[in-house]
């Protein structure tokens, strides 16, 4: 008999918040949009319970709390928001992309940041 390991992944996806980000003077102390993805990867033997995975609105509330507070840049809030759902659990990776709709007059500028445990 073999030992498995079961990696199940938990997404929040496109996930739409007023959050204070920018580095630019006009942007400083105003609420802009952003499009956050989640997704984290739980290592677990078997999931059967709520306590054995992560639960999406602990995510959610995760991005709802950076979004509250000023940081400059898209990709240190994804950074912040992996470390945070790294801690949550038997969590072994955390992949965030974030979208800033009105960053470029056309497309869709953003970020992706994945963090892993060794």
């Amino acid at each position: 008999m073999t030992d498995t390991v079961c990696r199940t992944h938990v997404r929040v996806r496109d996930y739409p918040v007023l959050a204070d980000i920018g580095i630019n003077p006009d942007e400083v102390g105003r609420r802009q949009p952003l499009v956050v993805s989640v997704e984290v990867e739980v290592v677990a033997p078997a999931i059967t319970e709520i306590g054995e995975t992560v639960d999406y609105r602990r995510i959610v509330a995760a991005i709802d709390e950076l979004a509250l507070i000023h940081i400059p840049l898209i990709e240190t809030f994804a950074h912040q928001l992996a470390e945070k759902c790294l801690a949550m659990g038997d969590v072994a990776a955390a992949e965030i992309s974030i979208d800033k709709p009105f960053a470029i007059t056309r497309g869709m500028a953003g970020t992706k940041v994945t963090l892993s445990r060794d």
